[in-house]
């Protein structure tokens, strides 16, 4: 039993791979699906891991960086690009 839990797993993984650019909702789902489970158990992780999915959670691939400047008045500007 433990053989095919381990195997269907490892399958699931090598499935979800390619869907790694909607990181927002994977991370949702992840995080929503353990939260879930710590709290009540497998019917938490499922409910969990659908409002994680409607949610999304923080989008780590996107990498943002920000933009400082001094404006003319001598006062510092940040921006997000």
């Amino acid at each position: 039993m433990r053989t095919m839990l381990k195997a269907g797993m490892l399958a699931l993984t090598l499935v979800a791979m390619p869907f790694a650019a909607q990181a927002g909702t994977l991370e949702g789902v992840a995080i929503g699906a353990g939260s879930g489970a710590v709290i009540a158990g497998p019917p938490g992780a499922i409910v969990g891991g659908v409002v994680g999915a409607v949610v999304g959670g923080p989008d780590v691939v996107r990498r943002n960086h920000r933009h400082c400047w001094i404006n003319r008045d001598g006062y510092r500007r940040c921006a997000w690009r």
